[in-house]
């Protein structure tokens, strides 16, 4: 053989040999039905597809600062946590779920998970408000410690898991305002006759005094109190009101919230879907979820101050309930809860539990804090 013959014999053989190395430590794809390859495009693609990706529409636009943007930021951590192999595709109010029928699509699993307040399911399940906002009941710190250290999350799990839901706390603000009306509230009887628009357990209550409850979404409330289809209404903190406009209608702005003095937010997720996750993707979700209650908390209460302090150049007026009205819907929240109860074993349970949790925590209460005049 000649020079250039072993040359070319060795170079061959180099090729085969780097060939043959790589078809082992990459093996090709095949197709199972043509044994051709799998191009590296397709392979791409079936990793893409591989991730989760869900559609999880909310009660609230996002717009809302506090009330509406903190699933963006849970949505966030989700993905950052997950490496961006989990993400929410947040889908605003109306845009495929109605605001009020978001667990009702969960439960029937035609969307894996949605960002909703409890309260709207009353007519279905009537212990679920005490999940979202209790008249004169836990202030936002002593609900979340209900809720992971008082057995609050047990009993809202199997509440729910009869549904197929699996529901995480996600959310926690601090009192909203006790409504936004045209004229001065002196009394019970200045309630009587109203149309008002309130939500949850408050509303039940605030039947009792005459007035007339409606329950209407956010986006539709400015409307109907512009153009005398309400009187009054409540929503949520001062900030939320007035970026919906009420003030530019209502001037008295009413305090405190006695209706809802915490108000909590959830991701409600289909049963089958929290199963088909992993234990770290369950992980993922209870992790952001729990970081999103505390930031919305803190930046809930940070931002109230210079709204309040605002109300003046707007002729808007902040004024406080008297102390006799407000005595008197604690009396008719006392009934309320004691007829709920009374109809329903789930209410009466968790609402116990919550009581008894309250008075636990009493004892802490009363001797921790600096009185209210420091």
């Amino acid at each position: 053989m000649t020079r250039r013959e072993v040359s070319l014999l060795v170079l061959v053989a180099f090729v085969v040999g780097l060939v043959l190395a790589l078809v082992i430590r990459f093996p090709l794809w095949y197709s199972t039905d043509n044994s051709e390859a799998v191009s590296s495009s397709q392979m791409v693609d079936s990793n893409t597809a591989a991730r989760k990706r869900w559609r999880v529409p909310v009660s609230f636009p996002t717009n809302l600062e506090v009330l509406g943007d903190n699933i963006i930021y849970v949505a966030g951590l989700v993905s950052s946590l997950s490496n961006n192999t989990f993400e929410f595709l947040v889908a605003e109010p109306k845009e495929i779920v109605p605001e009020f029928q978001i667990v009702d699509a969960v439960r029937e699993g035609k969307i894996p998970a949605g960002y909703t307040w409890l309260g709207y399911d009353q007519g279905k399940i009537p212990a679920s408000p005490l999940l979202g906002a209790v008249p004169f009941g836990l202030e936002p710190w002593e609900f979340s410690s209900w809720w992971f250290e008082g057995g609050g999350e047990e009993l809202a799990q199997e509440l729910y898991a009869r549904d197929g839901v699996h529901v995480l706390l996600c959310g926690l603000i601090g009192p909203e305002t006790a409504g936004w009306f045209r004229e001065p509230i002196d009394s019970l009887d200045d309630l009587r006759g109203l149309k008002i628009r309130f939500a949850g357990l408050g509303g039940k209550v605030i039947e009792r005094t005459g007035a007339s409850v409606t329950m209407i979404p956010g986006a539709e409330i400015f409307q109907a109190l512009e153009k005398g289809a309400i009187d009054a209404t409540e929503y949520s903190l001062p900030n939320v009101d007035q970026s919906l406009g009420f003030d530019r209608v209502a001037k008295l702005n009413y305090f405190p919230g006695w209706h809802q003095v915490f108000t909590s937010i959830h991701l409600t997720v289909n049963m089958d879907e929290w199963k088909s996750l992993t234990p770290q993707e369950q992980s993922i979700l209870e992790t952001a979820c729990t970081a999103g209650v505390t930031r919305n908390l803190a930046k809930a209460e940070a931002i109230q101050g210079p709204i309040i302090a605002s109300f003046a150049e707007k002729g808007v007026t902040a004024n406080y309930l008297p102390e006799e009205v407000l005595r008197e819907l604690n009396r008719l929240s006392d009934e309320v809860m004691a007829e709920e109860s009374a109809n329903d074993a789930d209410f009466k349970r968790i609402y116990e539990s919550q009581q008894a949790f309250r008075a636990d925590y009493a004892h802490w209460k009363k001797f921790a804090y600096l009185p209210r005049d420091f």
